[in-house]
């Protein structure tokens, strides 16, 4: 069993719930030179449960790399193994175990926008990389295009309804102001257990999503869990307006997270700037009954650009390093599906081939908080993507929002 270390992972602290006391295992580490891992001291700190102070200290100890702390209690976030008949702990992941996607059925070219907007395919083609996009029929809601993503993923997974108890979709495009999305999908899911909520970080939504069900499921508290991306950018869009309306399509694409004592999701890095809000927007809101400002989306196109760039190429640079790694051990590259430019001058300023970053650009458009689980399940699907690949995940929206994904398939 490879330990975190050998995976390119820091092995944590960790904290976990017993009767009511929490308790801490804390590591003093020390260099082990013939080793591919290091020496690690942990000791087990028992809390008082009510002041949380300190009411003793047990020593624990590390034997071929896993933690061996004394038994006799229920574990949160940590493996129960054994080596030579001890009782010993590792640390859990969680882990993507299935994949899925959804498009509308209705495909809209730049040749049809050519018919009813000053513009051309070319002009599109040259500025953005993107030939078509997909809009919801009249009807389609947000939570339909998850639901029909979520059997995808969950037949991949082989789980049925019975076994998801989380359910967090990213979205920004919700049926209704409330219930939130995620209840929506649970009730035509048939799910019946756990829990469901909606995360709105815009296009980095999915990351955002994926980084809080990655918690849950690692630390014990949730065993599987479905993280969906979904939306209908269709109508939030002002079709008169080319710098905007050309730019943005229709879909869904969904995860399923259940534990592993492997790490799968290697660390997440989150980030925003409330600063930059104006340049990227929907400025409208329902205020008494009436609408409140314009409730289409408004953008700073070389803003944009620019936070986009600069913000996602440190992002992703800190996200390898954490994990003692370099832009050379990446297999693929999935990023946000914005415009060609921004993938291409990113993936060369990360260091990344072009030939290991996956695109759905050009037949899907920006899809937000879709792009980037609409992209993976392409590129599983199509079996580019295989066990063992090393993954970067990067999303960038309205917010400003940004953040990283390191995962090992």
């Amino acid at each position: 069993m490879l330990t975190p270390r050998e995976h390119g992972c820091r092995v944590p602290a960790f904290v976990r719930v017993v009767r009511g006391v929490r308790r801490t295992v804390v590591r003093k580490q020390e260099s082990y030179p013939d080793r591919a891992i290091q020496s690690l001291a942990y000791f087990q700190v028992k809390h008082h449960p009510i002041d949380g102070s300190c009411c003793s200290l047990v020593p624990a100890r590390i034997a071929d790399g896993l933690i061996d702390i004394p038994s006799g209690d229920q574990q949160s976030g940590l493996h129960k193994t054994s080596i030579n008949g001890t009782s010993a702990l590792m640390k859990t992941y969680s882990r993507i175990v299935g994949t899925g996607s959804y498009l509308p059925e209705k495909v809209v070219t730049n040749r049809d926008l050519e018919a009813r907007i000053e513009t051309t395919d070319e002009w599109i083609v040259s500025r953005t990389g993107i030939e078509a996009r997909h809009v919801a029929a009249e009807g389609e809601m947000t939570s339909d295009l998850a639901v029909a993503a979520a059997r995808q993923a969950m037949e991949a997974a082989g789980v049925s309804a019975d076994d998801i108890d989380l359910i967090v979709v990213a979205t920004t495009t919700e049926d209704m102001i409330f219930p939130s999305t995620a209840c929506l999908v649970q009730a035509k899911l048939g799910v019946k257990q756990g829990a469901a909520f909606d995360v709105q970080a815009v296009c980095t939504g999915f990351i955002y999503a994926l980084s809080i069900a990655d918690k849950f499921v690692a630390c014990g508290q949730h065993r599987c869990a479905l993280v969906i991306g979904a939306e209908v950018f269709s109508r939030i869009l002002d079709w008169n307006d080319r710098r905007t309306c050309v730019l943005f399509g229709d879909g869904a694409g969904a995860v399923v997270l259940k534990q592993s004592t492997e790490p799968g999701l290697m660390s997440s890095h989150l980030h925003a700037d409330g600063s930059l809000a104006h340049i990227l927007r929907v400025p409208g809101g329902i205020s008494s009954g009436e609408l409140r400002g314009s409730p289409f989306l408004e953008m700073d196109g070389q803003a944009v650009y620019r936070v986009a760039v600069t913000q996602l190429d440190a992002c992703a640079k800190a996200a390898l390093a954490h994990n003692g790694l370099t832009a050379a051990d990446v297999d693929w590259f999935v990023p946000h599906q914005a415009n060609i430019r921004i993938i291409n001058t990113l993936a060369e300023k990360i260091g990344v081939p072009k030939e290991k970053v996956v695109t759905t650009v050009a037949r899907q458009g920006n899809t937000s908080a879709a792009s980037v689980p609409l992209a993976l399940d392409a590129a599983v699907r199509d079996g580019r993507i295989k066990s063992g690949h090393l993954v970067l995940m990067e999303g960038v929206g309205g917010g400003m929002t940004w953040g990283a994904v390191v995962l090992r398939w």
